[in-house]
Formats: structure tokens, sequence, C-alpha cells
């Protein structure tokens, strides 16, 4: 249906409009195409304000995701929020562009919401798998050292 990017933070070129196909692309490969989703990208201060506010952790994190999905006509699937801060400290990390670390970071959030958990080792694996095949359906190409870090993490 529709995704709308908010870009709340400058420190951080983005292409929303990047982010909002590959929102999109994630939502059609999981059966969810016709949901809206609300993608903010903040920086590190609010993100770490967000966490301690809803889920009572006092740090920083990459990305979070509220599932708003309730009974009935409602259209709104959720909101994944990603840190631009954190995703540029990831990719050079990674050496990856800033850019590809926002999608799979959207990507990420998107599982979240569909019900994709990461908290078992194998849980993981399987979600990164499905991360690294929703980036190639969006024609996002990750290099094998991305996928091999997150793998043995």
């Amino acid at each position: 249906m529709a995704v709308a990017v908010t870009n709340c933070q400058r420190r951080v070129r983005l292409s929303a409009a990047r982010l909002r196909a590959t929102a999109q692309v994630a939502l059609d490969a999981l059966g969810r195409g016709d949901r809206e989703l609300h993608v903010s990208v903040v920086d590190d201060d609010e993100i770490r304000r967000l966490n301690a506010r809803y889920l009572r952790r006092r740090q920083t994190t990459d990305v979070l995701a509220f599932d708003l999905d309730a009974p009935g006509p409602r259209s709104l699937l959720g909101e994944v929020i990603v840190s631009a801060d954190t995703a540029t400290r990831q990719a050079r990390r990674n050496r990856v562009p800033v850019s590809l670390e926002l999608d799979l970071l959207v990507v990420h959030g998107v599982l979240h919401l569909a019900g994709w958990d990461d908290h078992e080792p194998g849980e993981a694996r399987r979600m990164h798998e499905r991360a690294r095949a929703i980036l190639a359906r969006a024609r996002r190409r990750a290099p094998a050292r991305l996928w091999a870090g997150l793998l043995e993490a």
C-alpha cells in the first residue's frame, strides 16, 4: 500500500525513495504488500530515548520496530525506527555503503513486524538469510563479508 519515510536527522545523507522502495519489497516478499508502514530515520540520541522509554533499555540500538497492527480495517502494520548514526558506524565497520546498511536495518525491522525473531542463534541465522534474500530481490547486493559477520554473531 504505502510506505512513508521521515528523515528526522541531519548528519547522514540518505535517499527516502530508496528506503521506501526497499521497505515495499520487504512487505511484498512477506505477504504484507497491502499494508502501510512508517519508517523514521533518527539520530543516536533519539533512538536511545525511545529505547529507554518503550523498552526500558538505556542504550543506543540500530533499529526499533513497533507493531501497530490491530484487528479490523486498519491498514497500518507498524513503524520501523532506524538510527542513522549507528548505521554509519556499522557500515564503516563492515566496509559497506551507509545506504546498504540502512536498507538492511529497514528490512530487519520489517521482518520483526512480520513475526520474525532473532533471540536464539538459529532464529537469527534464518532471519539474516531471509533479509539477504529480500535485499537481493530489491537489487541491493551485499558483500559476503557482511553476511559472514552477521551469521557468526
